[in-house]
């Protein structure tokens, strides 16, 4: 197992918490219990899920940096750097890239994706303790992804609103990571089933975080 997984923390559905470099990071946190302080909180779009004001309450201290888009910026107080696709920004030491999060097989109604990609939703790039780690947002397997490289990768497996468990097993082929890590299950959303048929199909090593409260 790449050692950099045990600093990972998986709160449940897209939402990570990542202890490295003397630094504590948030993604997308969400339904959270007990936990420390953020030096960065990283918030993927505005979707409630992912974006919860009452949640980054609970962690956000007075030096917090949050890095979000400007849909989510909105919904928030405090040190806010906006973003969108493309970016690149290094926030208290760490280095941060934006790549595109969007939808290409998943609609509301014909014609209409759940996260459409004129919406402008992040993924993000981030390197902590020597290792590049890649959230994916909420998103299918998209054409970005083959110019991706991470050593660890965050990868969403319900369906519905983002790839399924074998969509995903296709972006792990396409991105190759040292080892992924499936999302967007649990707190109610999607099935832990997903997550062995991900790890069953896909073609690098998998490990399957345990929900952390």
């Amino acid at each position: 197992m790449n050692p950099m997984v045990e600093n990972i923390h998986w709160l449940g559905h897209a939402s990570f918490r990542i202890e490295a470099d003397d630094l504590v990071v948030y993604i997308d946190p969400w339904q959270l219990g007990r936990g420390p302080e953020a030096d960065i909180i990283l918030i993927t779009h505005e979707h409630q899920d992912h974006c919860s004001p009452d949640d980054v309450a609970k962690i956000q201290k007075a030096d917090t940096v949050i890095v979000t888009i400007g849909a989510s910026a909105e919904k928030l107080k405090g040190q806010i750097e906006i973003v969108k696709p493309g970016d690149y920004l290094t926030v208290k030491g760490v280095p941060i890239e934006t790549v595109p999060a969007y939808n290409l097989t998943k609609f509301r109604s014909p014609g209409d994706p759940f996260h459409p990609k004129d919406a402008g939703h992040v993924g993000f790039i981030i390197t902590l303790g020597g290792q590049r780690i890649y959230h994916t947002g909420d998103a299918d397997v998209i054409p970005e992804m083959e110019s991706i490289e991470t050593d660890i990768a965050l990868l969403p497996v319900s369906g519905t609103y983002v790839m399924t468990a074998e969509e995903a097993a296709q972006a792990a082929q396409i991105i190759q990571p040292k080892v992924a890590i499936p999302m967007h299950i649990g707190r109610g959303i999607g099935s832990m089933d997903a997550a062995e048929e991900f790890k069953h199909d896909a073609p690098v090593p998998v490990e399957i975080l345990t929900i952390e409260t």
